[in-house]
């Protein structure tokens, strides 16, 4: 008969976190599941998970985002990426947002985009389409377009995409995200958006529209976010 187990509860959480990541189940950028859902799966009580979660945040293999939850962490993982991310409900409340990619591949860029972008029309470009959940419910779209050359086979789906995307295009791809800039509109929401979102045609959008920027002003990134006007805000902070 197998003896029980001595090991501390919280050591069994760190392992079941850990052998996610060492088989790449879980990358850099990567949302880990949320404290109630690790509790619920290992049965064991949130603090345990707590404790565990910030033994793996200490050694860096983790970073928590205050508000929006933990992310799978490099050595030198920082706040940084982290300037661009700053959804939250319709309070303005900072929120979990579980990112799904739902369409990628290349296309030939149109010529707004590619002026925008600074490239030849017809360019290559890596399409990103991801829908963002809050318990379950889609809040978010976001349609990206990317330049193609500087991220080569990411349109290909067995490459995983991680909750925090730039985290792949600065791990990956060597490719570091510089600065960005941005415009918050509103707007009727187009038919393909609101089948997305599962609201009304007549219903209005958050509008985020953001150009991000690499090394030499270098574009990279085209992005048009589209958040539900009444389970979803956008924040910014000036310092």
């Amino acid at each position: 008969m197998s003896q029980p187990s001595t090991k501390p509860l919280y050591r069994i959480v760190e392992d079941y976190l850990i052998a996610f990541i060492e088989s790449g189940e879980l990358v850099s950028g990567d949302l880990i599941p949320s404290e109630p859902q690790l509790a619920a799966t290992l049965g064991v009580s949130q603090g345990t998970v707590k404790k565990a979660i910030d033994n793996l945040v200490w050694e860096k293999k983790l970073y928590r985002h205050q508000g929006k939850g933990t992310y799978v962490s490099r050595l030198d993982f920082n706040n940084s990426l982290f300037r661009y991310v700053s959804y939250g409900d319709v309070q303005g409340a900072d929120v979990r947002i579980d990112k799904k990619t739902s369409n990628r591949h290349i296309e030939s860029g149109n010529k707004i985009v590619c002026r925008k972008m600074n490239v030849p029309e017809d360019t290559d470009l890596l399409y990103i389409e991801r829908i963002g959940y809050v318990a379950g419910n889609p809040v978010m779209v976001e349609y990206s377009r990317w330049r193609a050359d500087m991220l080569p086979g990411l349109e290909n789906e067995d490459i995983h995409v991680p909750d925090l995307f730039y985290a792949v295009v600065v791990d990956k791809y060597n490719v570091p995200v510089v600065r960005a800039e941005e415009t918050l509109t509103a707007e009727i929401t187009t038919k393909k958006t609101a089948a997305i979102l599962g609201i009304d045609t007549s219903s209005p959008v958050l509008v985020l529209n953001r150009r991000t920027f690499t090394r030499n002003n270098q574009v990279i990134e085209i992005r048009t976010t589209k958040g539900r006007g009444d389970m979803f805000s956008y924040k910014t902070e000036i310092t």
